[in-house]
């Protein structure tokens, strides 16, 4: 019976040492787990913050805009237009022009932005005509700041008294910018354009950046 006793006492000390064992091994492992996963959570925060400046960036590009939905004034579209902060006497609420039926508008955001809009139903190759029409004309020198497909924006410089192609009344040097552009919403073509006298650059910057937010909405 004392024999039985010594071996069950032995039993219970060899378990008793195993499972002290096994603690000690998991307490030793558990900086290691416990520093891989403050890894895995830092990196996982610098990979979403990276997500976000991407998406705050795009956003930032129209910080000094505000959107406005065109579709109550017959266009299925979205246009972001300059606001209060933009420094170019914009109003707080813009303007458009439109006369039911007619196909053309004028969106006015203060006294020194007017953007002139028209549908020409599916006609898709506005801004090549464009530009064969400025390439005919003989007193201004076209530069050409943006080149795209459906959009320009262009440098236009009065030729000056001496020039070859200079008309004989000009003696002033004079320059304008202009944005012109297509966009085509639900099958229809719009023509998106400055005015015909152009505006200082500042403000075709500005233009050109509605123009190309110009997007169709459900």
């Amino acid at each position: 019976m004392l024999l039985f006793t010594n071996r069950l006492n032995i039993l219970y000390l060899l378990f008793m040492y195993n499972s002290m064992k096994k603690l000690s091994y998991r307490i030793s492992c558990f900086p290691l787990a416990y520093l891989a996963f403050v890894f895995f959570f830092a990196l996982a925060a610098c990979s979403g913050s990276d997500k976000v400046s991407n998406e705050e960036g795009s956003e930032d590009e129209y910080y000094e805009f505000k959107g406005l939905n065109l579709k109550e004034f017959s266009i299925p579209a979205m246009i972001m237009l300059p606001d209060e902060t933009a420094n170019i006497g914009a109003s707080t609420k813009p303007e458009v022009v439109h006369n039911d039926g007619d196909f053309v508008w004028d969106i006015y955001v203060g006294p020194n932005f007017e953007l002139h809009i028209e549908d020409y139903g599916d006609y898709n190759d506005l801004v090549e005509y464009k530009k064969k029409e400025l390439k005919k004309q003989e007193f201004f020198k076209i530069n050409y700041l943006v080149d795209e497909k459906d959009m320009i924006v262009y440098e236009s410089t009065l030729m000056v008294r001496g020039s070859k192609e200079a008309s004989p009344t000009v003696g002033v040097k004079h320059k304008s910018y202009h944005v012109y552009a297509q966009k085509t919403i639900n099958g229809i073509t719009y023509e998106l354009r400055s005015r015909d006298e152009g505006y200082e650059k500042v403000i075709i910057d500005l233009m050109a950046k509605s123009v190309k937010s110009f997007s169709p909405v459900k």
